[in-house]
């Protein structure tokens, strides 16, 4: 494993730590390390990336750690919305990166993350008709990023199970989970902003979106998820 990813990972697991336990300064120490420690593993092994493309992917990851520290605090609504707006811009870079590799909007992927975007729409307009409308445009971002990663075309060597691609040795096979973990993450911070109630619960839930939220992360922005590819996703992008 390379030395920035490592240190990402430990990096995560304080995070976590401090997240179960309520431990803010531990949070305040890691988190804010966490998309500087991946930026720069991208900046020292993306050499086979295009400039754009790591431009772009750096950038994402500059839109991330705005968000990260923002929601530090994830029951400060003023603060979940600036942070959301953080990661819409984050999740225009990774669509655009996807889009740019020859990812395609395919029924199949669209339809199940198309419902997941209602229904979370929905009960937030029910639930929280403050965060509702800056939350839902989010989810926007989110879901297209998630659905052109998870194209079937590119990783067509791998497996594809219910619009996911199954991750294997193609590390543009693991793009799919990635996402589909940040979906996850996501839900959860609605789950948790509307419903957890008691102080354990919502510890223990903020502990599982940042695991979540960690894992995806370190799935997405794989350089060599990207620069594989880069000379013919150009092509492909312009036919």
């Amino acid at each position: 494993m390379r030395p920035l990813r490592a240190a990402f990972l430990a990096a995560a697991a304080i995070t976590v730590y401090g997240a179960v336990t309520g431990r803010e300064k531990a949070q305040w120490f890691a988190k804010p390390l966490l998309m500087p420690l991946l930026a720069a593993d991208v900046a020292t092994e993306g050499n086979s990336l295009t400039p754009a493309d790591r431009t772009i992917l750096i950038g994402s990851l500059g839109a991330a750690t705005v968000g990260d520290i923002l929601l530090i605090d994830p029951d400060d609504d003023r603060r979940l919305i600036a942070g959301a707006s953080s990661f819409a811009v984050m999740q225009v870079g990774y669509a655009t990166l996807w889009w740019r590799m020859g990812g395609r909007p395919t029924a199949e992927v669209v339809v199940p993350r198309m419902a997941a975007w209602l229904g979370g729409a929905g009960l937030l307009r029910a639930k929280a008709p403050s965060v509702a409308a800056p939350l839902t445009a989010y989810g926007v971002t989110l879901g297209t990023a998630a659905v052109l990663a998870s194209d079937p075309a590119l990783a067509p060597a791998a497996r594809n199970l219910a619009g996911v691609n199954v991750p294997g040795t193609d590390p543009r096979s693991r793009l799919g989970l990635g996402a589909l973990l940040f979906t996850v993450s996501d839900g959860l911070i609605v789950l948790r902003r509307l419903f957890a109630r008691g102080e354990r619960a919502r510890r223990v839930t903020e502990g599982a979106i940042l695991a979540t939220y960690a894992a995806a992360q370190y799935l997405l922005t794989d350089p060599k998820a990207h620069g594989e590819v880069a000379v013919a996703a150009t092509v492909t992008a312009s036919e």
